[in-house]
């Protein structure tokens, strides 16, 4: 049965003609008798007599008119409902997120989207592996300078720096005029080559290259971030790292690593539409960092 004659006929019905159906609703008369005979040939019956000058519903018009106009009442107001939910952050919200980022940024962020969206039950995994939204269940993804993928679509919430930072009692290398490399005791993470070199700009001296000698090679950034607070050794970290220790001097910055920032992205599957629940959490997310770009200590 097509719902929108079935609509047509009962307006007609409820407002005792087509004439007055349309004055109420602003629907064409021509419309709502098309709709009504397009019901009437489906169900093979006559449902309003024509020939009086007053409608009249036929026996089968009267029953289908009884029995049919408050479910569709229901059926608006399921409707209105839905749209209101869809409307309304609601429900399970399950994020993927680096470690680095997930410890640093998230706990905040997800405290605030709590206390400011109860009916959502967040969910915040940390994790490096690179997951699948549809595959692995996940409404949200963040991910650190992501490749071009055609199934993800998002936005680029904040741009970070990686800073070369230091124990503050370790001397820091003074870059030689004929621009030789300075041999740095460092700690790197374990995938890092075997050999690399850091180009580091500070201020208005010359960029200075740095040959890192690792000390220790760990697994994790914050394993990194740790062991140079402990005093062994020079490292490469993301400002959004180590800012809070630079500004409260348990780290130095020898300077910024000159090679292309950080980009940090959220993103979801092209095939899911974005709902409430993810606006919301974006807008918390992208509050947390109004600036978007990170700058360097001086």
């Amino acid at each position: 049965m097509n719902l929108e004659a079935l609509s047509a006929f009962n307006l007609v019905a409820a407002h005792g003609g087509f004439g007055r159906a349309s004055r109420v609703t602003g629907r064409p008369k021509a419309t709502l008798s098309r709709r009504v005979a397009e019901l009437e040939l489906s169900l093979g019956v006559r449902l309003i007599e024509r020939g009086s000058k007053s409608l009249r519903l036929t026996d089968e018009g009267r029953a289908l008119h009884e029995r049919t106009d408050g479910l569709l009442s229901e059926i608006v107001e399921a409707g209105e409902a839905v749209v209101l939910g869809a409307s309304t952050p609601r429900g399970r919200l399950r994020v993927s997120a680096p470690v680095v980022f997930a410890h640093v940024a998230l706990p905040q962020i997800a405290a605030r989207f709590a206390l400011a969206y109860p009916e959502v039950q967040l969910e915040i995994t940390a994790e490096d592996r690179k997951v699948d939204p549809i595959e692995d269940g996940y409404d949200l993804v963040i991910r650190i300078d992501p490749s071009p993928d055609e199934m993800l679509v998002g936005r680029r919430f904040l741009t970070d720096e990686r800073l070369i930072v230091a124990p503050t009692d370790m001397k820091r290398p003074i870059p030689t005029t004929d621009g030789a490399v300075c041999p740095v005791k460092a700690v790197l993470l374990s995938a890092a080559p075997s050999t690399v070199f850091w180009r580091m700009s500070s201020g208005t001296a010359p960029e200075s290259v740095l040959a890192p000698e690792p000390v220790i090679r760990l697994s994790s950034l914050l394993m990194v971030r740790d062991a140079v607070l402990a005093g062994a050794g020079a490292a490469l970290l993301p400002q959004l790292l180590v800012a809070d220790d630079v500004e409260a001097g348990r780290l130095a910055c020898w300077g910024t690593h000159t090679g292309p920032s950080v980009e940090i992205w959220a993103l979801q599957s092209s095939r899911r539409l974005i709902g409430a629940k993810v606006r919301a959490f974006l807008d918390v997310v992208e509050k947390a960092f109004p600036e978007k770009v990170f700058v360097p200590p001086v």
